[in-house]
């Protein structure tokens, strides 16, 4: 399975769940490293990852990826996406991805595949899918964790995802500074 080899590879990260999602289709939810820490020590213990795409969905079969999903800090991350998922891409992939230095939605065409990037500065993934589609939470119930991952997966299908058809190349040049509000005690 590919999510096995993603494991094995390291790519796993505060990881919340890998399991197996019926039909022959497996699911995690968590970080997904893009870009390893530095090794720390003699032994070749690593440092924390230097990148990472938070609140990552991925739902999987043998060897593609059905589906595809996570919030990025940079849009110029969406090139260390698509090095790591590469081999996974099929032209029926499913992909959206929360970017936060983004002004408008996009589509970008990367390996076969399209995948929908969308403005968010705050969020999770999780929960704007959910808002884009309209599920809500009793729309779950009674389902284990992978299931959940397929019901969403199920939603997102029949979205009509909005943006310009760019590369990623002129997607890149389409970035934004944000200022993010500081919130804490006062």
């Amino acid at each position: 399975m590919l999510l096995d080899q993603y494991e094995k590879d390291g790519l796993f990260f505060n990881m919340n769940f890998k399991e197996a999602a019926g039909a022959g289709l497996s699911a995690y939810r968590g970080e997904f490293i893009l870009k390893e820490g530095e090794v720390g020590d003699a032994q070749g213990r690593r440092k924390p990852p230097s990148e990472i795409m938070k609140h990552s969905i991925l739902l999987c079969g043998a060897d593609k990826i059905k589906f595809a999903s996570g919030c990025l800090d940079e849009l110029a991350q969406l090139g260390l996406v698509i090095e790591k998922f590469k081999s996974g891409l099929a032209a029926d992939t499913l992909a959206v991805f929360f970017v936060v230095n983004i002004g408008k939605p996009m589509l970008i065409e990367a390996e076969g595949a399209t995948l929908a990037v969308v403005p968010m500065t705050e969020g999770l993934a999780w929960n704007e899918l959910m808002e884009m589609t309209g599920l809500e939470k009793g729309d779950f119930k009674g389902q284990g964790s992978g299931e959940k991952v397929v019901t969403l997966y199920d939603a997102v299908k029949g979205l009509k995802l909005k943006g310009d058809k760019v590369s990623l190349a002129d997607a890149l040049t389409q970035t934004i500074v944000v200022k993010r509000e500081a919130r804490g005690p006062v």
